[in-house]
């Protein structure tokens, strides 16, 4: 016995299953405009953080690239291991905003439509670019302990969306 809504009822109407089918097409259409709006949001995304004192500024893709890297004259008085440390520190303070960018972009275009796919993305993206900054708190606690000799980084200012009018480079 099949439902009203059924196979056997498809079959007895095949206009109805044309139909049917045609509607089923037409939201999965728009599911991938969707989704290509979407995709290209987030090739558009640009970051940047700078460090405390203004020396260093970098810029990155929501894919985590740098598109670019700004050194002050501060910079050519630093140390070589201090200035890469502060490279590879503000790089990934501006890679750490990229989760809750993309985050926002698939929330504007794809809504709560597929929600356990946007989940998986924004996770994989903070696992791939986690908070240094929560980093180092974790590592401060472990300094009043004794427990590693690093000193503790920086306080730097939080990654920031680049400028509209920076190249739209697709990732």
């Amino acid at each position: 016995m099949t439902s009203a809504n059924g196979l056997g009822d498809l079959m007895r109407d095949p206009d109805e299953a044309a139909a049917r089918v045609d509607a089923w097409a037409q939201g999965l259409a728009q599911k991938a405009e969707r989704y290509r709006a979407a995709q290209a949001r987030t090739e558009e995304i640009r970051l940047t953080s700078a460090n405390t004192d203004g020396s260093v500024r970098v810029t990155v893709r929501a894919d985590g690239s740098v598109t670019d890297l700004g050194l002050s004259g501060r910079a050519r008085t630093m140390p070589l291991d201090e200035l890469s440390a502060q490279i590879l520190g503000t790089m990934r303070r501006a890679q750490a905003g990229i989760a809750s960018q993309v985050a926002q972009v698939m929330t504007e275009e794809v809504g709560d439509e597929d929600p356990q796919t946007r989940s998986l993305l924004v996770d994989n993206l903070r696992s791939r670019f986690p908070d240094p900054d929560a980093e180092d708190e974790d590592e401060d606690e472990d300094e009043a302990t004794g427990e590693t000799g690093q000193t503790p980084g920086e306080q730097q200012p939080p990654a920031r969306p680049a400028d509209d009018d920076e190249e739209n480079n697709p990732w």
